[in-house]
């Protein structure tokens, strides 16, 4: 006895774990598989006869806009992303392969939720350009920063410094009370030296207990010593009750400013570096 497959269709597009979407050229909904309300949480005789654009976020209006119009302009698309609102409130990240059928007037749309993907992808994304204990931006992410903002300074013919800080004696807190206790010690000055500074500039771990924080748009040397300033007032503020009774440590800070210092990312790490070491020593000697 020959399959019905025609009868079969129905029971085959509502067992997919994608979401079947039938729209006609005037973006009424006139079909949707019952993987819906797993999607948006809509049953799908609640999302039949309304229009699919209530619920695209707003921010991806013009976007999706965009793509419909390929779409019914003959060209396939399979795989274009953006945003839909739930009923819940909540916003689900879709992943679409979509086709105009000319013959019923209608475009078809097969969704697939990617939010848990994009936000693995975001994590990622995140790791590769931050320190992972901190949170702070990283090395590379940093040198990237520091070139993009030497390009604005001499474009703009304006000031740049970069600060290089090394937490003295960091590691008798290791050897002493532990490497937890010291990574949350990093963790402290991290967010101590993100308050030191605008949006516009960058704080990086460049690993070990070594930060550097570049200030970026600088018109004064007295600004950059007023800075300097105040991440030592603010490191020097003790630790919290829960630390125990642990002291802050001390840091040392090295500066080089654009263009009297250098004017090429290099020589700019080499002479904080440098200065950096020097403040060390100095410490050390009246110590």
């Amino acid at each position: 006895m020959p399959v019905d497959l025609k009868a079969l269709y129905p029971k085959l597009i509502n067992l997919m774990l994608d979401t079947v979407f039938v729209v006609d050229g005037h973006d009424q909904i006139v079909f949707v598989s019952d993987a819906c309300e797993t999607l948006l949480g809509y049953r799908a005789d609640e999302l039949t006869g309304t229009s699919i654009t209530d619920y695209w976020h707003p921010d991806d209006l013009e976007a999706t806009r965009a793509s419909v119009h390929r779409v019914m302009n003959g060209q396939p698309h399979v795989d274009f992303r953006n945003r839909y609102l739930r009923k819940d409130g909540g916003i689900v990240h879709i992943l679409w392969s979509a086709h105009w059928s000319e013959e019923e007037g209608v475009r078809i749309g097969v969704a697939r939720d990617v939010t848990a993907l994009r936000q693995a992808e975001a994590e990622l994304r995140f790791l590769a350009h931050h320190d992972p204990l901190t949170e702070l931006t990283n090395r590379s992410l940093f040198n990237d920063r520091l070139g993009s903002g030497l390009r604005a300074a001499h474009r703009h013919q304006s000031g740049l410094a970069l600060l290089f800080l090394d937490i003295n004696d960091f590691k008798g807190i290791n050897d002493v009370h532990g490497h937890a206790v010291g990574d949350r010690v990093l963790c402290t000055i991290a967010r101590r030296l993100e308050s030191c500074v605008r949006d516009m500039d960058t704080v990086a771990r460049m690993g070990g207990d070594e930060f550097t924080v570049l200030l970026t748009d600088i018109h004064s040397a007295d600004a950059v010593s007023g800075k300097v300033e105040q991440i030592l007032a603010v490191m020097a503020e003790p630790l919290g009750a829960e630390f125990g009774g642990i002291g802050m440590p001390s840091c040392s800070i090295g500066v080089a400013c654009y263009p009297a210092d250098g004017e090429d990312a290099d020589t700019l790490l080499s002479h904080a570096d440098g200065d950096m070491y020097r403040m060390k020593k100095r410490r050390s000697v009246a110590g």
